[in-house]
C-alpha cells in the first residue's frame, strides 16, 4: 500500500492528498456525468490538478498513462478511418436488408448481426458511427419507426463489443492490465455473448417485433438500392481488408509472438497509410495523412489519458487497496462472491455512468485482490467478471456506454429523438436479464469447485 504520508509533502496548502485525490475523481466523474463540458478536457483539467497540487509527480502521472490502451485505440481508429473510405461498412448494411426481402423484422434482425459482428472485431463505438445512419436510410424507406431499430443496434453493439479484446474500450483497458491475449477474451467471453444477444433479440421481437409491418411498395423501395454504389474506391478496399485480416490474425497469435496489440494496430494503420497512398505525389500523401489523423477521436484518446492520471493519483494514495479490502471484507474474503460482486457492481454502475471511467477505477481495486486470493493468474475469473458487468451493463441506459450516445446523437439530428426514461424502461430490465445469464455462465464455467 502507498504511504500517504510520502505525498503530504507535496500537496499544497498543506491538504491531505488522500482527500484532495479522491475529491478530484468524484468532481471530474460528476461534471462528466452532468455532460455540460467535454469529457476529455474534464479529464486532463482532472489530470493537470492531480500534478500541480501534489499529488503525483509528472513522471508517475506519465508512468500510470497505460500506451497498450492508446497505441491499441489509436491504431485501430486509423485504419477504420481509412476502411470506411471505401464504403464496405454501408454495402454489407444494405445487402443484408436485402437478404431478407425488406421484410421489417428481418432487417432489424440482420442489421443488429451485423452491427454485433462489426463491434467485436472494429470497435462498437466506430461500428455505430458507420451503421446507424444506412439505418435511418433504410427505416425511412419502409416507412418504419427507427427506434425499435437504433434500440437493437444499441444493444448488439455492447453485446458483440462484449466478446473480444478490441470490442469494447472497457476490454482493452481490462486486457492491457491484466496482460489478457486477443485469444483469451475470443476463448472465454465469446462463447456467451450469441447466447444473450439471441436473448435480446427475443425479447425485443416480444416489444416491438409484432407491430412492425411494411407496405410491398416500401419493401421494393429497400431492394432497389444498389450496395454496389456505396462502394467507393475498390483498390483501397482490397487493401483494407487484407490489412484488417492480417491485423487480427496477429491479435490472435500476439501472446506467443511475445507482442502486445499496441504494437500490432500501430504497426498495421501505418502499413494502410502507406498502401493507401502508393504511388501520389508527396504533397498528396500529406494531404491524405492529414486527413485520415482528422478522422482520429482524439476526444477520447485525450480522455483516456487524463483518466489514467487521474486513477493513478488516487491509487498513489492507497485509497484503492483501501477499497479492495473494504470489498473482501464484505464478502468474507469469499471468491465466489467477490466475482458476484464486481459484476453487479459493474453492471449497476456502468449503467448510470460511462463505463471507462468506472473500469479505470475497478482495474487497481481487482489488481489489489492478488495477494489474497493467490496472485495474478488466481484472478482471472474476476476479470471476466468485471468485462461482462461493465460492457453489458452499458446497455442499462443512454449515458451507459459511447455507443449509446452517438445513436441518439444521430436520431436527434434525423428528427426521431431518443428520450432518456424511454430508452431505459426498455433496456434496463434486458441488461439485467443480461446479468443473470453472465452470473450464471461465470459461476459454472469458473466458480464452482
Amino acid at each position: 500500500m502507498h504511504n500517504t504520508q510520502e505525498h503530504a509533502a507535496l500537496a499544497i496548502f498543506g491538504l491531505d492528498p488522500t482527500w484532495l485525490a479522491v475529491s478530484i475523481l468524484l468532481v471530474v466523474y460528476a461534471v462528466i456525468m452532468a455532460e455540460k463540458f467535454n469529457r476529455a478536457v474534464l479529464s486532463l483539467l482532472g489530470a493537470g490538478l492531480m500534478i500541480l497540487c501534489g499529488v503525483i509527480t509528472q513522471q508517475q502521472a506519465v508512468a500510470g498513462i497505460d500506451f497498450n490502451t492508446i497505441g491499441l485505440l489509436t491504431g485501430m481508429m486509423v485504419i477504420v478511418a481509412i476502411s470506411q473510405k471505401t464504403g464496405m461498412f454501408q454495402y454489407v448494411a444494405i445487402k443484408a436488408a436485402k437478404a431478407v426481402k425488406g421484410s421489417p423484422w428481418g432487417v432489424l434482425v440482420m442489421l443488429s448481426v451485423v452491427t454485433a459482428v462489426f463491434s467485436a472485431f472494429l470497435d462498437n463505438v466506430t461500428t455505430v458511427l458507420l451503421i446507424a445512419p444506412v439505418t435511418l436510410l433504410i427505416t425511412d424507406a419502409l416507412g418504419v419507426r427507427p427506434y425499435p431499430y437504433l434500440f437493437a443496434q444499441i444493444l448488439a453493439s455492447n453485446v458483440g463489443g462484449t466478446a473480444t479484446l478490441i470490442g469494447d474500450p472497457p476490454n482493452i483497458m481490462i486486457g492491457s492490465a491484466a496482460n489478457l491475449s486477443f485469444y483469451d477474451f475470443l476463448v472465454n467471453l465469446a462463447p456467451i455473448t450469441p447466447v444473450i444477444f439471441a436473448v435480446m433479440l427475443l425479447a425485443i421481437w416480444f416489444m416491438f417485433g409484432r407491430d412492425l409491418h411494411a407496405s410491398e411498395e416500401h419493401k421494393a423501395l429497400v431492394m432497389q438500392f444498389d450496395e454496389n454504389e456505396a462502394i467507393q474506391d475498390v483498390p483501397l478496399l482490397k487493401k483494407s481488408l487484407a490489412v484488417l485480416f492480417l491485423v487480427i490474425a496477429s491479435f490472435t497469435v500476439a501472446h506467443q509472438l511475445h507482442l502486445e496489440p499496441a504494437s500490432i494496430a500501430m504497426f498495421g494503420a501505418a502499413a494502410l497509410l502507406l498502401l493507401q497512398t502508393l504511388g501520389q505525389p508527396l504533397a498528396d500523401k500529406d494531404h491524405a495523412y492529414e486527413g485520415i489523423m482528422a478522422e482520429v477521436e482524439w476526444t477520447t484518446i485525450f480522455f483516456f489519458v487524463g483518466l489514467f492520471i487521474i486513477v493513478t493519483g488516487v491509487e498513489h494514495t492507497g485509497v484503492i487497496e483501501l477499497m479492495a479490502h473494504k470489498t473482501l471484507a464484505l464478502t468474507g474474503g469469499d471468491f465466489v462472491a467477490t466475482a458476484g460482486v464486481i459484476l453487479w457492481v459493474s453492471a449497476i454502475a456502468s449503467a448510470l455512468i460511462d463505463n471507462i471511467p468506472f473500469v479505470a477505477t475497478m482495474i487497481p481495486l481487482i489488481q489489489s485482490m492478488g495477494p489474497t486470493f493467490g496472485g495474478p493468474e488466481a484472478l482471472v475469473p474476476l476479470w471476466w467478471a468485471l468485462a461482462l458487468g461493465a460492457c453489458l451493463g452499458g446497455n442499462g441506459s443512454l449515458i451507459g456506454a459511447s455507443a449509446n450516445l452517438i445513436v441518439a446523437g444521430f436520431a436527434q439530428r434525423a428528427g426521431h429523438p431518443i428520450a432518456f426514461l424511454v430508452f431505459m424502461k426498455h433496456a434496463f430490465g434486458l441488461m439485467l436479464i443480461s446479468i443473470v445469464i453472465s452470473h450464471l455462465y461465470l459461476y459454472f464455467r469458473y466458480l464452482t469447485p
